[in-house]
């Protein structure tokens, strides 16, 4: 049997954020931002029209997912490292000797560990797949989505998600 493989990457499917990163226990990266890229590749089975899936959805679904991360500053809520306290208006964030005050329409706070490319990948496959599911897309026929999150020219990370067949 063939496999199946379908990739977009786009010049406007990107996003424009600030992150920091703890590490090593108790260290914590100087805060700063990245022009990231996104890039998704579907694995399965052909469907009645001959797709792997329709690359014009997944363009779309991407580049939605992609807006919501654009220009913001990016925190992880499970985190042990960094605390943060809603306001009304702002969130206050203490990580390491660092205390940071955004305010909340600047801040997208993502259910992750860290800011880390690995983990942004994840949680974007994540999201797609739940995305694309909610809008009610068939995702029987894949096998597999994997997404790519490129932080700066020649360091990127990648996520696999493996689907069950459906």
């Amino acid at each position: 049997m063939p496999t199946y493989r379908v990739r977009v990457t786009k010049d406007y499917l990107g996003f424009s954020s600030g992150h920091f990163i703890t590490y090593d226990g108790d260290q914590c990266e100087p805060l700063h931002g990245h022009n990231y890229y996104a890039a998704v590749m579907v694995e399965g089975d052909l469907d009645s029209n001959a797709y792997v899936f329709n690359f014009v959805i997944l363009k779309k679904a991407l580049r939605a997912i992609c807006d919501r991360l654009d220009h913001r500053m990016l925190l992880p809520t499970r985190n042990p490292q960094i605390t943060v306290a809603p306001s009304a208006v702002a969130y206050t964030v203490r990580a390491a000797h660092k205390t940071y005050v955004f305010p909340r329409e600047d801040v997208v706070q993502l259910p992750i560990p860290n800011t880390t490319s690995e983990c942004l990948s994840r949680w974007i496959a994540e999201q797609l797949i739940a995305d694309l599911a909610a809008a009610g897309h068939n995702l029987g026929g894949l096998r597999a989505v994997e997404v790519e999150v490129e932080e700066t020219i020649g360091q990127r990370a990648f996520c696999r998600i493996d689907l069950p067949l459906a």
